[in-house]
């Protein structure tokens, strides 16, 4: 049987052959992997100090200062514990995201209203899921009046409309704004540096430390090695990454965090990782992360070029199909690994069988709301409806992705989708019709 096709590395990327190296080697040539680096022994000891290289290499491949760094069992811890350490240093203050966050920003946030009395403001996006900068200078202002109380979307909902309030009033102070840079599932990548610009602007305070500092927080999970992430450039306060969507083994990421910024721990224990984040350091991993974010980093421009031809091969053939449409429109930044669809006619689950079938793997979205087949709440915040929402194909690349991968999808995908719209015509009568997008 040919090897499958795999095609889902914004899920989780394979393990880079370097870093399964070094792992296996931290694990079989004694580097001690069993001590605790909080240990005052000569075996602690050393462990502390393979810890600290980790955590500067990791610093110094994303241009911020090892202190700043605080390593987490991943992207979701990562982010979740911005959200809820902001809530819990700022009671009473608001939140700002966009609706097309990843879960770990979106519920945790939700979660804070819930359980902390916080806030919550949504902002605007277009059709291709860009944050609209009014609607953030909006969110800020002081004399924005109360808004609407209960969770949007309605309890459990993954779908959030934009521009709604939830929490104590909006004039209460803003907290933290967060935007990720790259969408996990659409690939739209986000202009940070003017929505940090605006941010400034809009509260007229430029320093951490000042009153009145809004911090802004970035998840960077799907941009990193993908893209261009500059910390400092952007001006941001914090970013969160994951180990795995880099070529790292799961269970290891990283929070990059300014000193300045006033955060909570959420949980008790040691206050291993700058008193924010407790528990026993996995120093195996962090070094593991450490190489593959140096890798990641280190051929970003090469791998932009490469997959971006794939990708482009990809729209291109797919969209000359009969009923199939590329998302993002063309003038839309987006990840040169990342390619959307939407199928009229055909739902994704039947689509990804077929697939599968074909021995090609995919998803129709993020691979983080196990079991949960709804509709997207990205794709329902950029204004496609439910059927659509209910219709894409995400087709993600990475270090291993070959022109042979794209030419096995693009072979397989006309038969596919045609058993998909037979099943869904079996069904019932029924079309997706044309998204209706909002424009800004």
């Amino acid at each position: 049987m040919p090897a499958r096709a795999y095609l889902d590395h914004a899920a989780s990327s394979p393990i880079r052959p370097e870093v399964a190296e070094q792992v296996a080697q931290d694990l079989s040539e004694g580097l001690g992997g069993w001590a605790n680096p909080s240990s005052q022994h000569a075996s602690g000891r050393r462990m502390a100090g393979l810890l600290a290289q980790a955590r500067a290499r990791i610093a110094r491949a994303l241009g911020v200062d090892a202190h700043e760094v605080v390593l987490t069992s991943g992207g979701t811890e990562a982010s979740a514990l911005m959200i809820a350490g902001r809530a819990r240093a700022v009671p009473g203050g608001r939140l700002v995201v966009s609706p097309i966050e990843h879960p770990a920003v979106l519920d945790s946030a939700r979660a804070a209203v819930e359980q902390l009395g916080a806030g919550l403001s949504l902002l605007e996006v277009d059709g291709a899921g860009r944050v609209g900068l009014d609607s953030l200078t909006a969110s800020l202002s002081a004399s924005s009046g109360a808004g609407p109380a209960g969770d949007p979307g309605g309890a459990g909902s993954r779908a959030r409309p934009t521009g709604a309030d939830t929490g104590p009033p909006r004039r209460g102070r803003v907290s933290l704004v967060s935007v990720m840079a790259a969408n996990n599932e659409t690939g739209v990548v986000q202009d940070m540096a003017a929505v940090v610009g605006r941010v400034r602007r809009a509260t007229g305070v430029e320093r951490p430390g000042q009153p009145g500092y809004v911090p802004v927080h970035c998840d960077a999970v799907a941009a990193l090695g993908k893209t261009v992430v500059d910390f400092r450039g952007w001006g941001l306060d914090a970013m969160s990454l994951s180990g795995h969507k880099l070529g790292a083994p799961v269970g290891v990421g990283a929070l990059v965090v300014r000193r300045e910024v006033d955060l909570r721990p959420v949980t008790g224990g040691g206050g291993q990782e700058r008193g924010v984040r407790s528990g026993t350091q996995d120093v195996i991993g962090a070094r593991a992360l450490a190489l593959a974010v140096e890798l990641a980093v280190g051929e970003r421009e090469a791998e932009a070029v490469r997959l971006g031809a794939l990708r482009d091969r990809l729209l291109r053939e797919a969209t000359a199909l009969e009923g199939v449409h590329a998302t993002l429109p063309a003038d839309a930044a987006h990840l040169p690994s990342t390619a959307h669809l939407w199928f009229e006619g055909a739902q994704a689950e039947a689509l990804l069988m077929a697939l599968d079938l074909a021995g090609i793997d995919a998803s129709a979205g993020s691979a983080c709301h196990a079991g949960v087949h709804g509709p997207s709440h990205v794709l329902l915040a950029m204004g496609l409806g439910q059927d659509a929402a209910r219709s894409t194909l995400r087709v993600s690349l990475g270090p291993g992705s070959t022109e042979r991968d794209v030419e096995r999808l693009v072979t397989a995908l006309p038969g596919a989708v045609d058993a998909a719209r037979r099943m869904r015509a079996a069904a019932g009568p029924g079309h997706s019709p044309a998204p209706q997008r909002r424009e800004m």
